[in-house]
């Protein structure tokens, strides 16, 4: 039975039939928009050239991602702002996650036997609806296929919807920072004040609603 293979062997070797998803989130440290989680199941064979999101050129990420998405199950997850300032961005973040191999767990008609984190941690224990067996893998963007894969999709689609924001809000220059806190997006802040995308909850949007 799977259970009682053990752990680390169950991941670098996992019994014919295992199903074992990736996760990844991106829009984690923003100022504004939302945070995306992406959970992927990869299918056979794996689209090539699977590595860290970051790592990837902009057509390289994007014709993964389309691959991804047209031959694998995978899940999305997009948290907005004011429930990141709810729930703050870590919980957020734990949801998103867990919404997101809920979604692969129905696409695919059964429970993952194993989810892959990238990071240090996992939402067991941090999320009350998760509810697989997880293992954290710090760099996992880079080492993991799965998680790959997911930290593929999760940033091709929170960037798709921080430049189709930034035609709403023009000000802040979000289809060249997506939100992040660059020198740029600073200045707008300072002169426009934030808008209903902003996450009140981090300081520099916060610090500029108190001088406002």
């Amino acid at each position: 039975m799977l259970a009682a293979i053990p752990f680390a062997k169950f991941v670098n070797d996992c019994p014919p039939g295992a199903l074992v998803v990736g996760v990844d989130e991106a829009g984690r440290g923003p100022l504004a928009g939302p945070v995306v989680a992406s959970a992927v199941a990869l299918c056979k064979p794996r689209p090539a050239g699977l590595d860290d999101s970051k790592k990837l050129t902009a057509n390289k990420r994007s014709t993964l991602d389309l691959q991804v998405r047209r031959r694998c199950a995978w899940g999305v997850a997009v948290i907005e702002p004011d429930e990141i300032d709810r729930r703050n961005i870590f919980g957020a973040t734990m949801y998103a996650m867990t919404l997101a191999v809920a979604r692969v767990a129905e696409a695919m008609g059964r429970a993952p036997d194993i989810v892959l984190v990238d990071g240090n941690l996992t939402p067991h224990g941090r999320c009350a609806e998760w509810q697989w067996p997880a293992r954290a893998i710090v760099g996992g963007d880079a080492k993991e296929p799965a998680i790959s894969a997911a930290s593929i999709v999760a940033k091709e689609w929170r960037d798709r919807l921080m430049i189709a924001a930034a035609a709403e809000h023009p000000h802040y220059g979000w289809e060249r920072n997506k939100g992040y806190g660059t020198a740029e997006h600073l200045d707008a802040l300072r002169r426009h004040g934030p808008c209903a995308l902003h996450r009140r909850s981090f300081a520099p949007v916060a610090q500029q609603e108190m001088f406002a």
